[in-house]
């Protein structure tokens, strides 16, 4: 099979896509903080240029490492099952390539113009036993229309496996983790390390903040390309001005929804300045969602997310999102909570492109793999052109259409929504009509 085939959706992806890999320092050199943070940064590249560099693999190297963190999550990590992992994850995905170009110049820096556009930015917190490449499908579609993706890998215990890359030092692997492989005392509770998790990621999050800046004002070659183990960047020294970071959005999935929430608490600041959030399925076991949040934020749940009976502290866990949802829209002024039909938890993922069968039998989705990625695209850009023109578009334009899910708020607004709206759609709060 060849590598266009073994592509994630290549012929999806426009050929204007590019990537580059990035680990540099987590925190400062006085705080000595062992681990460096990694993530890819997805972009639009530059017109008519090659890449010299090998595709980025899907699944990063070594296969084994995240095949032990698959065998972990299914408590079943041992020296007999550990190479059947590996063996299937490559059978399934081994040849898979991320179809883009890798470390080519951003759009704009063939023509040498100092005031090329600026392109907005959003930072992309991964979900539970996920990793940065998991969701190249809907980040490259939003990065191939003209915005720069900076995607973590997050090494707080929750991908199922990172390699840690430091110059002048041996590789070393961080696992998915669990309460029992941490000493503490008193023991380690499910809630203090969810807790413990997410101000990692916060640190994450902010650290790549402070990446993009560096990047931004100038300092792309010394500060960021040089001191890379990863050695990508050579171009990033021409990207000085060209990123919009006053439109700055920080976005998540699953755990990464709830720690996008999180640090969305100190948005709209000098130190934060992201001016808003889309909030992908916000986790049901990640901890409390932050309700403080200063910005508008579009919240989408898939079908499963919505439909299943979920307790969340006391109350429905939908009920809990809505209201969330509305006390943001009541302070700021705008946000939105939608279902997507059809969908279930991994849909916004690349899985269901690469093993649609199995995905869709089961999860039990409706909607075609592709149509649904293509709409959560749609909206996110949607969300993007209020954040950016002040103009509700598409499905944010529409009024409430089911204060619960399943259940029309009534018979008139059935027969108003438009038909092919009410095929993806459910809108549980908007600016339009909050309920």
């Amino acid at each position: 099979m060849s590598k266009k085939q073994r592509g994630i959706c290549s012929v999806c992806l426009p050929a204007c896509l590019s990537v580059c890999l990035l680990s540099l320092s987590l925190s400062s050199p006085a705080q000595h903080h062992p681990d460096p943070i990694l993530l890819t940064l997805y972009y639009p590249a530059a017109k008519g240029v090659r890449s010299s560099k090998a595709r980025h693999p899907w699944v990063p190297r070594p296969i084994s490492l995240t095949a032990e963190g698959y065998a972990r999550i299914a408590h079943v990590d041992n020296l007999i099952v550990r190479p059947l992992f590996t063996f299937a994850l490559w059978l399934l995905v081994g040849g898979v390539g991320i179809p883009a170009k890798v470390d080519v110049p951003l759009l704009g820096a063939e023509s040498g113009d100092e005031d090329n556009e600026k392109f907005p930015v959003m930072i992309f917190s991964h979900g539970m036993a996920s990793s940065r490449t998991d969701y190249t499908h809907y980040l490259g579609q939003l990065a191939s229309r003209g915005y720069v993706v900076a995607a973590i890998e997050h090494r707080d215990g929750s991908c199922p496996g990172s390699l840690v890359k430091i110059k002048n030092k041996l590789d070393r692997r961080v696992l998915l983790l669990r309460e029992s492989d941490l000493e503490s005392d008193p023991p380690m509770t499910t809630a203090k390390m969810k807790e413990e998790q997410l101000a990692f990621r916060d640190a994450e999050i902010f650290r790549t903040i402070h990446i993009l800046r560096d990047i931004n004002e100038g300092r792309g070659f010394d500060s960021v390309f040089r001191h890379n183990t990863r050695s990508e960047g050579h171009a990033l020294t021409a990207w000085t001005n060209r990123l919009d970071l006053d439109h700055l959005t920080i976005s998540g999935h699953s755990y990464g929804a709830t720690g996008a929430l999180q640090a969305l608490k100190t948005a709209n600041t000098t130190a934060n300045p992201a001016i808003g959030g889309i909030i992908l399925d916000p986790g049901k076991s990640s901890g409390p969602l932050n309700h403080e949040v200063p910005v508008p934020i579009l919240v989408v749940h898939s079908s499963s997310w919505s439909r299943k009976h979920s307790i969340f502290f006391g109350r429905p866990h939908f009920d809990a999102v809505r209201d969330l949802v509305r006390g943001v829209a009541d302070r700021v002024g705008a946000s939105w909570f939608l279902t997507s039909l059809g969908t279930a938890h991994p849909s916004v993922t690349d899985a269901p492109l690469l093993q649609s069968l199995l995905l869709s039998w089961a999860t039990g989705t409706t909607m075609p793999a592709r149509e649904a990625l293509d709409e959560y695209v749609k909206v996110s850009l949607d969300f993007f052109n209020y954040l950016e023109r002040g103009e509700a578009t598409g499905v944010l334009r529409e009024e409430t259409t089911h204060d619960k899910y399943g259940k029309w708020v009534n018979d008139e607004r059935k027969k108003s929504f438009p038909e092919d709206m009410g095929k993806h759609w459910e809108v549980h709060v908007s600016p339009q009509h909050s309920g």
